[in-house]
């Protein structure tokens, strides 16, 4: 999946109104151009969620995976489907997620490179606790750099996450990685809400 849908600093994550069973997202290129859609079934006992160049979902380019059923401490495999090898994981910590959220990013060997973790402490209690509507942001971080700002503003008609990678000069995150990160998160706050 090395192309050009894959080659820019910033992207927008949409999720889909409307979507009877399981949850759709569309991710738009800074120009506004759909780069990928991506679909999550529902009533699945593993989490798996894929990634496809368009809506017609003819050509698949990247698959989410929950390793387990019912998992705190889940991990999700992210494998591009062109070549059916893994790109790396993504791991939820589960104890420290319920306060606030906290991800490992793992590499094709399920070393960690980084982590993903919600803004502020203080912050991620105010919105569990009190109030729903400040925005979320989480920040991914590799070798203590960031790599990656993921952006929920709040909204009340849709569910939208921007993607930053621009203070990621070095491309040390996968791209495809990063945005899997970014369909995930959207995924599990569309639930939490």
């Amino acid at each position: 999946m090395a192309d050009s849908r894959t080659m820019h600093d910033r992207y927008v994550i949409r999720r889909k109104l409307f979507k009877v069973f399981g949850q759709a997202f569309h991710i738009y290129h800074p120009n506004g151009d759909l780069a990928f859609y991506a679909d999550m079934k529902a009533f699945r006992l593993k989490e798996d969620i894929r990634l496809y160049t368009d809506e017609s979902k003819q050509q698949e380019v990247l698959m989410m995976k929950a390793r387990q059923v019912l998992d705190i401490s889940a991990t999700y495999d992210v494998v591009d489907s062109t070549t059916d090898s893994k790109v790396g994981a993504l791991q939820r910590r589960g104890l420290r997620s319920m306060v606030r959220d906290d991800w490992r990013i793992l590499d094709a060997d399920d070393n960690e490179i980084g982590v993903i973790r919600e803004d502020s402490t203080f912050l991620a209690l105010v919105r569990r606790l009190l109030i729903k509507i400040i925005p979320q942001t989480f920040y991914a971080e590799i070798e203590g750099r960031r790599v990656l700002e993921l952006r929920q503003p709040f909204s009340l008609f849709v569910l939208k996450t921007d993607l930053d990678f621009s203070a990621e000069t070095e491309r040390r995150l996968d791209r495809r990685l990063g945005i899997a990160a970014g369909v995930l998160l959207s995924a599990i706050e569309g639930r939490q809400n």
